[in-house]
């Protein structure tokens, strides 16, 4: 894992047009899933998400692996800044000068959400879907963040699409990441 507040770097890309495959999507996002809870629930570990642009699909998506309930301890979904203090433990002054949208926020995030469900894992996601921005990051900047025993790590995320495809995308980067860090092959 790397320190925190390093992003692991950017990758822009077009977000495929799912309308009439979401079966596919669903069906690969849950193998990475099930992938993920099954190297977790061997080492005996729990997982807990913490989630904003994603309002709780990724916390869904895991939770749609049967016997999920082993491992995964629960999520927060902090969709606006002062929650992600409040309930995350995210420092006020790092939202006050970087904005909701950053590594450090989500690499805090997760850390928090790890902190306070009590898990070994914790995973978070943070960005822009559109069509609208709430900060002055651009529409399809996301940052998905994992911490654990070793630390945190973040990708950070340049995704271009409509608001539902980013939000899909960011779950399943999450995932990826999750299992980069769990399941490294």
């Amino acid at each position: 894992m790397t320190a925190p507040g390093a992003a692991d770097g950017a990758s822009r890309a077009p977000v495929p047009d799912r309308a009439g495959a979401h079966a596919g999507r669903a069906g690969a996002a849950e193998g990475v899933a099930a992938l993920v809870l099954g190297c977790l629930a061997r080492a005996g570990h729990s997982l807990a998400a913490a989630e904003s642009l994603t309002g709780g699909l990724l916390t869904a998506e895991l939770t749609s692996v049967p016997g999920s309930s082993t491992v995964v301890r629960g999520a927060v979904v902090a969709y606006t800044t002062d929650l992600k203090t409040r309930l995350l433990g995210v420092d006020g002054s790092l939202l006050a000068r970087v904005g909701p949208v950053d590594a450090a926020v989500a690499e805090a995030m997760a850390e928090g959400v790890r902190a306070h469900l009590g898990s070994t894992y914790g995973v978070a996601t943070t960005g822009e879907a559109g069509p609208e921005t709430g900060s002055e990051a651009p529409i399809g900047t996301v940052f998905v963040a994992v911490s654990g025993p070793d630390g945190q790590v973040c990708r950070a995320l340049e995704l271009v699409g409509e608001r539902r495809r980013i939000r899909e995308a960011a779950v399943d980067a999450a995932l990826r990441l999750l299992a980069d860090v769990v399941a490294p092959t």
